[in-house]
């Protein structure tokens, strides 16, 4: 199935969005009327929802997503016991409307299902005929029957109705929505004022006690993580090219089994005039027809350079006649079908810059020119021995390298106590890494034994405990690396001697920060008592939407400040920088606001008002339903 959504991914996200019902419903479930097998763990309107079909919705959102996410689509989001919760909860919530929308006798006809499927679903060509064959494979690979798909679509689409007559009243007072975008278009004047920490790093005076405060507070940041010494060896392509060779024999018997392939075959492009003849004809109208052609034919043979001219002026073939009657480039075998058979056989029978006689085909007569002439040409064994080499050796390796790599995980495996027979035998080196951890280090990068499976299997007991030999692991396409540990060094928090520089290094930043802080404190008190301009940096200009001209944990305290009494001040920690001391001195709205946005604004507010009051609508409908979720087995499949 998942190879169909690869190849077919708009076909399937078109599909999967028809099935997807409106608003807060975000699942395509099995059925809206019950059914399925297994214990029930909910039930709403008196019918049950069952342990299978709320795995079949999960499987069905988890198709969704990996269609729409591809190689993105992690499938471990899905597996959490929330993530679970909440497409159970949106089972109880569809169940709970389709009550609802059974109990109204909402419903949409046949015709207008057909219609939507057919419209939205990429079905039709282009001529408007419907592809069978691509929507059958696509119900297949969404494990559906017509039927299904048919109710599920009528069901979605009369939710919709529902959902939309919800929505689409809601609405907030212009009063809201113009106070909000006052807000977010406001401007703010102020000034910044900074306690950079570096400039207290001279007086801060770190005891060999704060030292130690440290290290024993923060010992998790101390701790070397177990490591090992190993030795490896790499089988990879490079191994299996140095063991094969193609001999000068060998290419020569590929070139001569093959010769087709090295050449190209004669390519001739012609020009035609056609006049038609339609089928049926009555011999008085295939005469007339063809006394025309003959005409025409009288015509360019007096005069061959007028022949695109001709064509064009009275050729009844519109799709060639507008190009001067060109019919293109064709081979003899390749381009057989393309043409008329007469008119193909003709094309290979002229010469370059002859006119044909009158050639009869079911479309009518036509006049026939060849205007060029491509000869057939085969390369030479010596212009192509290298790609002829190329290509045999690449055949033999591929032989050759599941030849070897069944040696190499043999040996590996039978030989369990030493890398050195296999090495002998494939003509391997051995080679040795130190400091290697449980998880790939981003320092060593795409390393052979950086790799987490071969990492898994150098940690596993039987190879750390038990000496022995990884098995083979293959860590690329065509690379597997063995391995064993040849020291073992288990986790160890480092001495205090070897980390204290860095210790104090933290602990004055640390200090550093406080003093400025607490003098930047002290800077804001004062000036909370009594205004003072000086000291402050240029004026800059804050808003919420636009880029921060300040620090974003600045900006961010700036626009939340009380700016009631003016100029406002606030202070603000810089983190790893210091302390900053904020001048608000104006608040302004820009002199022309966008109506666009402002527009955008409102409507954004009247959907989340909508959005609000139809899961209001939704909460009600589940409590007319009685709705009810078996907790038990929540808490027993979330284990």
């Amino acid at each position: 199935m998942f190879e169909f959504i690869r190849t077919h991914k708009k076909w399937m996200q078109i599909l999967l969005a028809l099935i997807i019902l409106p608003s807060f419903v975000l699942v395509g479930v099995s059925s809206f009327t019950g059914g399925g097998g297994g214990p029930e763990v909910a039930v709403v309107a008196n019918q049950k929802i069952t342990q299978q079909e709320w795995e079949e919705a999960q499987r069905q959102e988890m198709d969704r997503y990996r269609a729409t996410m591809g190689e993105r689509f992690d499938p471990k989001l899905f597996e959490t016991p929330e993530a679970k919760q909440r497409i159970l909860d949106r089972l109880v919530a569809e169940r709970a409307v389709a009550a609802e929308v059974r109990n109204g006798h909402l419903t949409v006809g046949d015709a207008s299902v057909e219609k939507q499927i057919m419209d939205a679903g990429g079905f039709k060509r282009p001529d408007g005929s419907i592809d069978i064959e691509q929507y059958k494979a696509t119900l297949a690979a969404q494990r559906m029957n017509e039927a299904q798909l048919y109710q599920r679509v009528r069901t979605s689409m009369a939710l919709g109705q529902l959902n939309g007559a919800i929505e689409g009243t809601a609405f907030a007072p212009r009063t809201v929505s113009t106070r909000l975008a006052d807000i977010v278009d406001q401007e703010r004047e102020v000034q910044e004022l900074q306690f950079a920490a570096n400039d207290f790093a001279a007086k801060v005076n770190v005891s060999d006690a704060m030292v130690k405060a440290y290290y024993d507070k923060n010992t998790t940041l101390f701790q070397v993580p177990e490591q090992i010494k190993i030795e490896y060896v790499l089988f990879d392509a490079a191994v299996v090219e140095s063991q094969v060779s193609v001999s000068d024999a060998e290419i020569s018997d590929f070139y001569t089994k093959s010769i087709k392939s090295f050449g190209t075959p004669e390519q001739r492009t012609s020009s035609h005039i056609l006049i038609n003849v339609k089928k049926g004809a009555s011999a008085a109208d295939k005469a007339a027809a063809k006394a025309k052609a003959e005409a025409i034919l009288a015509e360019v043979r007096k005069a061959p350079t007028t022949f695109a001219a001709v064509a064009k002026a009275q050729s009844q073939d519109p799709a060639s006649a507008e190009t001067g009657g060109d019919l293109g480039q064709v081979e003899q075998e390749k381009d057989k079908d393309a043409l008329p058979a007469p008119v193909m056989a003709t094309i290979f029978k002229l010469k370059e810059g002859e006119v044909s006689d009158v050639v009869e085909s079911d479309f009518g007569y036509h006049v026939i020119m060849l205007t060029g002439l491509k000869p057939a040409h085969t390369k030479p064994l010596d212009e192509v021995k290298l790609q002829v080499a190329a290509e045999l050796k690449k055949q033999k390796m591929s032989k050759k390298y599941s030849e070897l790599a069944e040696t190499f995980n043999n040996t590996v495996e039978d030989q369990f106590d030493s890398l050195k027979p296999v090495a002998d035998k494939l003509n391997l080196k051995i080679q040795t890494v130190d400091n290697l951890t449980r998880t790939p280090s981003p320092v060593l990068g795409t390393s052979p034994y950086n790799n987490a499976k071969f990492l898994s299997a150098i940690f596993a007991d039987e190879t750390l405990k038990g000496k022995r030999n990884t098995r083979a692991v293959e860590v690329a396409a065509t690379t597997m690396v063995a391995g064993r540990v040849l020291e073992y060094r288990p986790s160890a928090k480092r001495a205090l001697a070897e980390v204290e520089p860095a210790i104090r290094a933290i602990v004055t930043k640390e200090e550093a920060a406080k003093l400025a802080r607490k003098a930047g404190q002290a800077k804001l008190v004062a000036l909370k008592a009594a205004d003072d301009a000086a000291g402050f940096g240029e004026t800059k200009v804050v808003s919420r939407n636009k880029p921060p001209a300040l620090a974003q944990a600045a900006a961010l305290e700036v626009l939340k400040a009380d700016v009631s009494k003016l100029p406002a001040y606030v202070g603000v920690e810089l983190p790893g920088a210091g302390y900053g001391v904020y001048r608000i001195s104006k608040v302004s709205q820009p002199a022309q606001p966008d109506p666009a946005a402002r527009a955008a604004m409102a409507e954004q507010i009247n959907g989340a008002v909508g959005q609000v009051e139809m899961y209001g609508y939704v909460e009600a409908l589940k409590t007319k339903a009685k709705a009810k979720v078996y907790k038990p087995l929540i808490a027993a499949d979330a284990k």
